[in-house]
């Protein structure tokens, strides 16, 4: 048995790891009992863990690539696909923010990035999964298909990913067009969202513990893929070669009172008045554009030993003003600090069981403390009050019955593993947890 966790650390569950090379033994694993797929663990809670866990990441081989569709097994990463193909003029249609992130893990949660508003999620751009089933019967999956809308968001529930058709992005260049906006309180955020819905990529960062008329107060990163004509003689000449970016680290794990009030209201303020200083355009890589938290290794330990939570909610357009105004009043009144505090807006909602709808989504990260853990039920409370959903990618707590109140689809959910023989095979500790 190992100790294993999610992302946050939180929480830690005694495990049996079994490691799957081929298509038998995934077959030889669902026979041994219920478990639950892994990937590279970036799921921040309890989603991809539990008393026996299916680690996928043997399963790594790119199989195949032609007119822009990338059939792979699902323990490829993100950023190896990244690597291969976009010094080929190709890159990823939907990412997280981060690449570490395995192809089946992106399928597993629906995965959405910064393009949500104009290109949805994930799956989206997915033309099949094969999918073993508890018998171990192999199923090619596709959109359209009634099992395949309950795999995309179904957290690994439904069935393991083995291998998928991934559609990319053809782009001229490894480099992004960045517009920086400085929003001085929330509904100036929301009223810049809502001006630039035409861009292909947006997201905010947002000061969490700003009051007052500062509530609110973001950073909107607008960005497009740059072509030639955007870029410089020499980057011209090598459009996908960028710099290296130096590795940071985070070398040991902190105090858990090193963040606070106090800490990170200066980075906020520090961060809000250089973002606003360097306002308008820039052309950045789209290492630092789309993944800034993967050059700092081990940075969950900035958190302290017990880990970090992240509450991420969706809410709808017509209440995000008045939701997203009530919540980050009760974070600022409460001082419990997060400086990785992100907005974006996204678009309609694709898919049984994925988290996204159209409106605003608002993440942010606290350690694991009681303060921490009520703060986050009262913003559970103000979620419901304004008709949001919360995120099972991110979820470590979030009680069962409010995730009945917050999406009816839960119980359509169950029922359906219920009655398609998968409850028995494919369990996690969130499913428990969840009654899922």
């Amino acid at each position: 048995m190992t100790q294993l966790s999610g992302w946050g650390r939180y929480p830690r569950v005694e495990a049996d790891i079994v490691r799957a090379r081929s298509e038998a033994d995934v077959a030889a694993a669902i026979e041994g009992g219920a478990l639950i797929p892994r990937g590279n663990g970036r799921s921040y809670g309890d989603s991809a863990i539990g008393p026996k866990v299916l680690d996928m990441r043997g399963l790594d081989r790119m199989i195949s690539f032609e007119d822009g569709v990338l059939v792979a097994e699902a323990g490829v990463l993100l950023s190896d696909i990244v690597q291969t193909f976009l010094p080929r003029g190709w890159f990823l249609p939907v990412t997280p923010g981060t690449r570490f992130v395995t192809l089946g893990g992106a399928i597993a949660a629906d995965v959405h990035g910064k393009n949500h508003h104009l290109d949805g999620s994930f799956c989206d751009f997915v033309d099949w999964a094969e999918v073993m089933g508890p018998d171990g019967t192999v199923t090619r999956l596709a959109p359209g298909d009634d099992a395949f809308d309950w795999l995309r968001g179904g957290m690994g529930l439904t069935g393991i990913v083995l291998r998928a058709a991934l559609r990319l992005r053809p782009v001229e260049s490894g480099w992004i067009v960045q517009d920086s906006v400085a929003a001085k309180d929330l509904d100036a955020a929301i009223d810049g969202f809502e001006a630039r819905l035409d861009a292909p990529y947006a997201v905010a960062w947002i000061d969490g513990l700003a009051t007052g008329d500062q509530l609110g107060r973001s950073i909107l990163l607008f960005g497009r893929h740059a072509t030639p004509d955007d870029l410089s003689a020499d980057r011209r000449a090598r459009p996908f070669a960028i710099p290296r970016r130096r590795k940071l680290s985070v070398p040991v794990t902190l105090p858990g009172v090193a963040l606070n009030r106090v800490t990170v209201g200066a980075f906020n303020a520090a961060y809000y008045a250089r973002g606003a200083a360097r306002a308008g355009r820039q052309i950045v890589d789209w290492d630092r554009y789309f993944y800034p938290l993967d050059a700092i290794g081990d940075w969950t330990r900035i958190y302290g030993p017990k880990g970090f939570l992240q509450f991420q909610c969706v809410l709808p357009l017509e209440t995000s003003r008045d939701g997203l105004r009530a919540a980050l009043t009760k974070i600022a009144a409460s001082g419990q600090a997060s400086f990785l505090s992100v907005l974006k807006r996204m678009g309609p909602q694709n898919g049984r069981f994925s988290f996204p709808f159209e409106g605003y989504t608002l993440a942010l990260d606290f350690p694991v403390n009681d303060r921490s853990l009520a703060l986050m039920h009262a913003l559970d409370e103000i979620t419901l009050a304004h008709g949001g959903r919360l995120y099972l990618a991110k979820d470590a707590r979030m009680p069962a019955e409010v995730l009945a109140k917050a999406d009816p689809r839960a119980a359509d959910f169950a029922s359906y593993r219920r009655e398609a023989g998968l409850s028995a095979a494919f369990a996690s500790a969130q499913s428990e947890r969840l009654g899922l």
